[in-house]
C-alpha cells in the first residue's frame, strides 16, 4: 500500500487523474465507502452504527457507509443536518435505504463523523459545531472518515472544538495531518483505505519500519564506524548522547573533551587532544556536536572546527544557536544532518532568513537555504532531506519530553551516520530507534534510561 503523504491539491489531482483515465467519481466514493464500511463492521461487532453525514463528498461516504453496514444486518442510523450539497453525495443518499435524522442524540455504541473530509477551509460552527460537540463529549467508539471534522488537512490544525477519535480512516492516501500535531493526537488508531488511486509521490512519504542489520563476518570496529561527539562546557549531555550512540551501532566512540569527565563509563574512549588534532583522524566516521556545548565563543570556535573536517555531522542543541550562513562557507552542507526541536527550528529560521510558517515550510525552507538534511524533532517529526525528500513519521512516545531525551536521539543518529555516511538514512533510522527504545524503557523514563534501551530497540530491526 502507498506511503505518500499528500496534500489537499495532490489529493484532488490524483482523484482527477483517476476520473479522466475513465473512473467516474461515483465508483471513488463506492470503493472509499465500502472499504471503510468493513473496518467499521470489524469495530462494531454486532453494535449499532451511528453515521454522521456532512453535505459534502465525505457525507456522502458516509451513506455508502451507513448502506454498506445496513445491507450486512447492522443497526444503522444517519444524522444528516443538512441536505448533499453535491450531484455525487446526493446519489450516495439516494442510495441509502435506511433512515435519516436532522437531528439526534448520539447514543449507540459505534459513531462514525462523515461530516466534512480533507479540504475543510473554514470555521466550524452553528449546528454541525454543535452535533461535534456531542459527538466529542460521548463515550461510544469514535470512528472519523478521511479526517476527523475540523482538523485542516495539510497543517494539522484545528477549525473546531477539538475531540479525541479511537479510529480513522484515511481513504485513498494519508494526508500531512495524519501525522502533524495537534490533529493527528486527536485520531486514535490510523488505517488506509485503498480506492485505486495512482500516487506518484515518491518525494513526500511517511516512513517506513527500516530493516538494520548486523557488522558483516569480517567487520571491525573502524569498518563498523568511529564516531567523534565533541563535547563542550556541560559534560552531562555529550555522555548521554556517547551512552545512546555506543548502543546504536557504532564500533568505536571517542568523546573529544578539554577535560576527562569524572563519570564517563568505562568503555568510552576520552581525548583531551586538541581538537583540531583530534578531528583530523581519517578513520572518523562522522561527528556529534551541540549537546553540552555551550553558546560561547570558545563553543563557536569549537563549532567552527567541526565544520572545518571532513567528516559527516550531525549539530544539535546549542551548536544550533549558534549557526549562520558564514559558517558554511565552503562546507559540503549534504554530508550534514541539523536536528532542531521547534525553538532551535525558529532560531534556525532567523538566522539564515527563513520567512515560514509551520513545521513543514520552515523545515524545507531552511533545507532549500543551507542545503543539509534537517530533522524538525518533536511530538511530530518531520525530516527534510537534502535531495527535496520530505519524510513524515509515526507518532512516538509522550513519555519521550523528558530532558535529556534529544542528546540520545543525536547519539543515536550520529552512531548510525558513522556507519554508513547517509544523513538522511541515518536520522530515519534514529528516529525509529529512538521511538522504540522508549517503549522498551516503560513510562516514565529519564535520558539514561533510555540511552540504555538502545540496543534492545537496535536488536527489533535486524
Amino acid at each position: 500500500m502507498s506511503t505518500a503523504v499528500l496534500t489537499v491539491a495532490q489529493m484532488r489531482a490524483a482523484e482527477q487523474s483517476a476520473m479522466a483515465s475513465g473512473v467516474s467519481e461515483w465508483e471513488l466514493m463506492e470503493r472509499a465507502g465500502e472499504g471503510a464500511a468493513q473496518w467499521v463492521a470489524r469495530v462494531a461487532g454486532g453494535r449499532a452504527v451511528t453515521v454522521l453525514c456532512g453535505p459534502g463528498n465525505n457525507g456522502g461516504d458516509g451513506y455508502v457507509i451507513a448502506e454498506t453496514l445496513r445491507k450486512s444486518g447492522l443497526a444503522v442510523r444517519v444524522v444528516a443536518p443538512v441536505d448533499p450539497t453535491t450531484e455525487t453525495a446526493s446519489k450516495a443518499r439516494a442510495s441509502y435505504a435506511g433512515p435519516v435524522d436532522v437531528a439526534a442524540t448520539l447514543t449507540d455504541p459505534i459513531l462514525v463523523d462523515c461530516l466534512f473530509g480533507y479540504g475543510l477551509s473554514r470555521k466550524v460552527e452553528g449546528q454541525f459545531a454543535e452535533l461535534l460537540e456531542q459527538f466529542g463529549k460521548s463515550s461510544s467508539f469514535k470512528i472519523a472518515i478521511d479526517v476527523p471534522s475540523g482538523v485542516m488537512s495539510d497543517s494539522g490544525e484545528w477549525l473546531a472544538a477539538p475531540y479525541q477519535c479511537d479510529l480513522t480512516l484515511a481513504l485513498g492516501a494519508w494526508k500531512r495531518a495524519h501525522w502533524l500535531m495537534p490533529g493527528c493526537a486527536a485520531m486514535g488508531e490510523k488505517r488506509l483505505v485503498d480506492i485505486g488511486l495512482a500516487l506518484d509521490h515518491d518525494d513526500v512519504t511517511l516512513s517506513d519500519r527500516p530493516l538494520l542489520s548486523a557488522p558483516a563476518p569480517d567487520s571491525h570496529k573502524y569498518r563498523r564506524g568511529l564516531l567523534a561527539v565533541v563535547a563542550g562546557a556541560m559534560p552531562g549531555a555529550p555522555l548521554l548522547a556517547c551512552e545512546a550512540a555506543m548502543r546504536a551501532g557504532a564500533g568505536y566512540v571517542k568523546l573529544l573533551s578539554d577535560s576527562s569527565p569524572t563519570c564517563s563509563p568505562p568503555d568510552l574512549v576520552v581525548s583531551t587532544s586538541a581538537l583540531g588534532e583530534a578531528l583530523s583522524d581519517e578513520r572518523i566516521g562522522a561527528m556529534l556536536v551541540g549537546p553540552g556545548l555551550g553558546r560561547d565563543d570558545a563553543a563557536r570556535e569549537r563549532l567552527a572546527t567541526v565544520l572545518d573536517a571532513r567528516a559527516c555531522a550531525v549539530i544539535d542543541a546549542d551548536a544550533l544557536h549558534l549557526l549562520d550562513a558564514d559558517m558554511f562557507e565552503g562546507v559540503d552542507a549534504s554530508r550534514i544532518c541539523l536536528t532542531p526541536h521547534e525553538g532551535e527550528l525558529a532560531a534556525l529560521c532567523k538566522a539564515f532568513d527563513v520567512t515560514a510558517e509551520g513545521k513543514v515550510e520552515q523545515a524545507t525552507g531552511l533545507r532549500d537555504a543551507i542545503g543539509t538534511a534537517i530533522l524538525a524533532k518533536g511530538p511530530d517529526t518531520v525530516l527534510a532531506c537534502a535531495d527535496g525528500r520530505l519524510t513524515f513519521f509515526p507518532r512516538g512516545s509522550s513519555w519521550l519530553s523528558v530532558a535529556g531525551s534529544g542528546d540520545v536521539l543525536a547519539g543515536i543518529i550520529a552512531s548510525r551516520l558513522a556507519g554508513h555516511g547517509d544523513p538522511a538514512r541515518a536520522a530515519e533510522e534514529g528516529v525509529w530507534l529512538h521511538s522504540y527504545a522508549a517503549a522498551l524503557a516503560g513510562p516514565s523514563f529519564t535520558a539514561s534510561r533510555l540511552a540504555s534501551c538502545v540496543n534492545r530497540a537496535l536488536a527489533h530491526f535486524l
